[in-house]
């Protein structure tokens, strides 16, 4: 979380924060999240799923207009619960 310098614990919390940072990252690249054409989600376990989709039904809440993705389960390292691989194109 660049506010606190801290990794949340919460699943909901840290999808909250990946996805603002997400955001962040398209506009300092000069694009927006409807540029992202493909996601991969790398999960540490499958229960993260739900937080995931919370915030990317917030990001992308027309059905009809969103990136493919992808998720899978991988040995994500540490107390990081989720990691994301995107392309854009700008």
């Amino acid at each position: 979380d660049p506010e606190t310098k801290e990794l949340a614990k919460d699943p909901d919390k840290q999808a909250e924060v990946l996805f603002r940072n997400i955001r962040s990252f398209m506009e300092l690249a000069g694009g927006k999240p409807e540029d992202i054409g493909h996601m991969t989600v790398y999960l540490k376990e499958e229960q993260y799923r739900d937080a995931i989709n919370k915030e990317w039904l917030k990001m992308f809440p027309n059905e009809d207009d969103r990136p493919a993705r992808h998720a899978v389960q991988v040995n994500v390292r540490g107390e990081v619960l989720f990691q994301i691989e995107l392309i854009a194109v700008l």
